[in-house]
């Protein structure tokens, strides 16, 4: 009784075992084949999401500039312009 939370010792795996062989039955290999198939499936979309975020840390940002929807800088009216000399 070192760990009150640990991990199931020897007899523990045992009881679980017969509690699955009593549920499961013959099914028991599919369970465990399709278990298996979605741990490694798993592992992929985790390793693939892993190399995204590695690549993207690695790539400069593209910089997407658009000239057609910015707007030119607003003119000056000379019309509306003092024209007097300061003083």
């Amino acid at each position: 009784m070192v760990a009150i939370f640990g991990l199931p010792g020897g007899t523990e795996w045992v009881v679980v075992g017969l509690v699955a062989l009593l549920l499961f039955g013959r099914r028991l290999p599919e369970v465990a084949k399709s278990l298996g198939k979605g741990i490694v499936e798993f592992k992929k979309g985790l390793r693939s999401v892993e190399d995204e975020v590695h690549r993207a840390g690695e790539e400069p940002p593209e910089v997407d500039i658009d000239t057609s929807t910015t707007e030119p800088p607003p003119q000056n009216d000379s019309s509306q312009q003092d024209n007097t000399p300061a003083g």
